[in-house]
């Protein structure tokens, strides 16, 4: 009798298990808005997938996003949109694949945002950041030591449950089998999507993305890069960003606003100029994103303009890829110009590519002050030469030379709201804090 029961249970959970078998990747939540969420997936096959959804503890009254056909064109990926939701209210939800519900071991909802506006004080938030994602594939790297590690640092990030979270770039890594077609392409962003420690992470906080050099293209790309329509393309397919570009502006280019913060995310390698192209007065972001920033920024009534870019900006020094070096620190200072001119306070660039994280600060009597946090690297090769730089701007005591990610709380009533910085390491531990408070 006992043999038969357990041979039942093998015979019942079989469809199940195969259902659960048929997922490559994800779940992961996208942007949140006040009316929308969307939740990606990605499959290893052709299927219908669907998201149940439902206010949190009460299940009895349940929504349903359209049903989507994951296709190998669209490299099995879907984007099912929570169209039902309400303000302000924590959601749960369920996967199916091909009608069948899927088990996970760790938490899957989501937050919409709420209306606080001419209501109530700013909400407290909370975000994590980070660059620089190298999963391991030993038939496609380099010979030697593995130059991804510490992949437990998103098992560290979960367990301090941000309300958003936001890719600064090099979000993976194109090997030289990779970037020039378009199956190693979608293989690359497959691969890396598919780490086992990242899934709870991506199932319950939401995402936001830029690019920079190597998930563009490789190392230290331009505009020039010839197959940049396909990585554009599959960064597409595989972030649920609020937009791509806008209706005149290619590119891996959005917006969106939380809480007080509005969150400016630019694209630093579409338009870019060659670094090794002579000249001064060149472009990293072309005259149309260029504009789109300024205009931007100038009327934003949020308290703080997080300006989201790949490389750093404030760094001094003219060395690798900073804004001051290879003749594009003419455009760097039509920025800071601009934001003086206008008298903007509180902005704030955020960025990642250096591997190492730091925070910069340029101050100047009479001026708005200008930040910059920078987060880098989470898995990839850390920088231990950074402190050898004389980057005036750095702010002391905050040079981490190690795996790490940023967290950052929005935080206070609306008069006096303030910015908490701190970097963890891999295991989770704090490097250090530092308070921004807003300029009024």
């Amino acid at each position: 009798m006992k043999k038969l029961i357990i041979l039942l249970c093998v015979l019942l959970s079989a469809p199940l298990f195969a259902q659960q078998e048929l997922l490559q990747s994800g779940p992961m939540l996208g942007y949140s808005e006040m009316l929308e969420v969307p939740i990606w997936l990605q499959t290893k096959s052709a299927c219908k997938v669907k998201v149940v959804y439902w206010v949190k503890d009460n299940p009895k009254h349940s929504f349903s996003t359209d049903a989507v056909s994951t296709n190998k064109n669209d490299a099995f990926t879907a984007k099912l949109y929570a169209d039902k939701v309400e303000p302000g209210k924590t959601y749960e939800y369920a996967v199916f694949i091909n009608d069948k519900k899927l088990q996970f071991n760790y938490p899957t909802q989501f937050k919409t945002q709420p209306i606080w506006r001419w209501r109530a004080d700013p909400p407290d938030f909370t975000i994590v950041a980070g660059s620089g994602t190298y999963i391991n594939e030993s038939q496609f790297d380099r010979p030697g030591k593995p130059y991804g590690s510490d992949y437990h640092i998103f098992e560290s990030i979960f367990k301090k449950s941000p309300d958003l979270m936001i890719w600064l770039g090099d979000n993976t890594y194109l090997r030289e089998p990779d970037w020039n077609s378009r199956t190693g392409i979608f293989h690359r962003n497959s691969h890396t999507r598919s780490l086992k420690e990242l899934q709870p992470l991506l199932a319950s906080t939401h995402h936001y993305a830029i690019w920079d050099d190597h998930d563009f293209g490789p190392n230290d790309s331009d505009g020039s890069f010839w197959n940049k329509e396909t990585t554009l393309e599959a960064f597409k397919l595989f972030w649920p960003n609020p937009s791509f570009g806008f209706k005149e502006l290619h590119g891996a280019i959005s917006f969106f606003n939380y809480g007080d913060a509005d969150f400016f995310l630019l694209d630093n390698r579409y338009y870019r100029e060659p670094n090794k192209k002579s000249g001064s007065n060149k472009t990293m972001l072309g005259k149309e994103q260029l504009n789109w920033l300024k205009n931007a920024l100038a009327s934003s009534i949020s308290t703080f303009k997080i300006v989201v870019m790949g490389g750093q900006f404030l760094n001094s020094v003219a060395a690798f890829e900073t804004y001051s070096n290879y003749g594009f620190k003419e455009e760097r200072d039509e920025i800071i110009d601009f934001i003086y001119r206008e008298n903007i306070k509180n902005v704030i660039f955020l960025t990642g590519d250096v591997h190492y994280t730091v925070l910069d600060k340029l101050e100047i009597e009479g001026k708005p002050a200008i930040y910059e946090l920078t987060f880098s690297p989470f898995t990839s090769g850390v920088n231990i030469n950074a402190e050898k730089t004389n980057d005036t701007n750095r702010i002391p005591g905050t040079l981490v030379m190690e795996h790490n990610f940023g967290w950052m709380k929005f935080e206070g009533k609306a008069n006096d709201r303030r910015l908490i910085v701190r970097s963890y390491n891999a295991d989770g531990n704090q490097l250090f804090e530092y308070s921004i408070k807003a300029s009024k």
